[in-house]
């Protein structure tokens, strides 16, 4: 009995650990993304964004989005400003050429979700939750949604009449199933 017990064991464990595999779905982000900041001044994109995304609406436990925007594709709508932004007193460009956000958690919220993890700029790490949307078409999808940063708390700038501390950003993510 004992010899039919354990390959039968076995053969359940066998089983049992293909239905547990991790069931995320790798997304490759679509060229035409849109990440905006706005505010009374200064208002802009940045035009290079990349990461991976891995996510199942089905099972968040298996979801994580690690993000890069590079620096020097700020564009602002003026030479000048664009370079401004690149100095040590804004962005520091030379030293730290991405922001990241990198998740640690996904959960459900109302029709939405909630995406907490630390965004990175200026190498000063801050754990922001971010919400979103995603909806999905067949193999494509769309993340969007919108939050506020506050550069003082990343060091960018100085303390300003003109410039105002919070930053709304706005993002809009196409996605493809890999």
């Amino acid at each position: 009995m004992k010899r039919l017990t354990y390959p039968l064991l076995a053969g359940i464990l066998l089983l049992s650990s293909a239905f547990m595999s991790i069931t995320s779905q790798e997304w490759k982000i679509g060229s035409d993304h849109s990440i905006k900041f706005t505010s009374k001044d200064p208002t802009g994109i940045f035009s290079s964004f990349k990461g991976t995304i891995n996510f199942d609406p089905a099972d968040l436990s298996t979801a994580k989005f690690d993000l890069t925007i590079d620096v020097n594709s700020i564009n602002m709508g003026n030479g000048m400003k664009n370079k401004k932004a690149l100095t040590d007193e804004w962005f520091n460009e030379p030293k730290y050429k991405t922001i990241t956000y990198v998740s640690s958690k996904v959960e459900k919220s109302g029709e939405n979700y909630k995406i907490t993890g630390n965004l990175k700029i200026k190498g000063i790490s801050k754990q922001y939750v971010i919400p979103v949307k995603f909806t999905q078409s067949g193999t494509g999808g769309k993340f969007t949604g919108t939050f506020n940063v506050s550069r003082k708390d990343f060091g960018v700038g100085k303390p300003s009449d003109v410039v105002p501390d919070i930053m709304k950003v706005d993002f809009s993510v196409p996605v493809t199933k890999k």
